[in-house]
């Protein structure tokens, strides 16, 4: 049984209303900084120069819902978190990823340059502790904690698994990027789902994260919706699968269960595919 808890539906419905008034404001600001997409080909679906950039009201609302959550929740622990390396790590990590995007979106950078920067991000983020570090063997009866149902990554290779998950989750979701409400859609199941195993898990921290980012992206779906108002660019597209790879690690795949593999590639199987 799914139970909800209140606290989970205030994180939700802070990001939805942050996400839903700052889209207007991420509208102008694409305008007037010139992060518009002009459609100069013909696999272009809109007909009119498009304003990029609606990520950040999505990521304005996720930042927003996640502090005013967590401070609310328990503050002395809260401020503890925030110096914590992990933390430290993954805040770095997603600002070198939404700079990225929101320069992209302004004025296309080459992939030769993003890659590598991409890469960087994961690297810090992997680095100061959310890694893959065990993978289960498929088709074993039952969940239980045991050794004999795990693969235990040796260092080097749970490294390199941890960075190529986060750089090919970031770079999946901003490839789905290409119809109206696609990649905010999907993103928005997909963190629906995990939510949901958070919450049959008892991950409560994994559960208000993933609430969080929810509620952003409802908040920003309305404008994206066909005919959009404004597209998330790379700035949402980018930041948002690197956030999803981040989430799926930390609240499935580091638990030693049966499922520690299964449930994120089911849940990212659209843009894994």
């Amino acid at each position: 049984m799914i139970v909800i808890k209140f606290h989970h539906l205030v994180a939700f419905g802070v990001a939805l209303i942050v996400s839903f008034f700052a889209t207007p404001i991420a509208r102008r600001l694409a305008v007037n900084l010139g992060a518009v997409n002009v459609p100069n080909d013909s696999r272009r679906v809109h007909k009119k120069p498009m304003p990029l950039m609606g990520g950040l009201a999505i990521i304005a609302g996720f930042i927003i819902a996640l502090i005013y959550s967590f401070s609310t929740k328990n503050f002395k622990v809260f401020t503890e978190y925030l110096i914590r390396p992990k933390t430290i790590g993954l805040f770095f990590g997603t600002l070198i990823i939404l700079v990225l995007g929101g320069v992209d979106d302004v004025r296309p950078v080459r992939a030769r340059i993003k890659l590598p920067l991409q890469i960087l991000a994961a690297v810090i983020v992997v680095s100061t502790g959310t890694s893959i570090t065990a993978i289960s063997k498929p088709f074993q009866d039952g969940v239980a904690v045991h050794p004999s149902m795990m693969f235990v990554l040796e260092d080097i290779i749970a490294y390199i698994v941890s960075v190529v998950w986060i750089v090919g989750v970031t770079n999946a979701i901003n490839l789905i990027d290409g119809l109206d409400g696609l990649a905010a859609g999907v993103s928005g199941i997909a963190t629906l789902s995990l939510y949901i195993v958070a919450v049959i898990r008892g991950q409560d921290d994994i559960a208000i994260l993933a609430a969080c980012l929810v509620g952003a992206i409802l908040g920003f779906l309305p404008y994206n919706f066909n005919p959009a108002k404004i597209f998330m660019g790379d700035t949402g597209s980018t930041t948002l699968g690197f956030i999803l790879a981040i989430l799926s690690i930390e609240g499935t795949m580091k638990s030693v269960t049966a499922l520690a593999l299964a449930i994120p590639i089911l849940v990212l199987g659209l843009p894994i595919f």
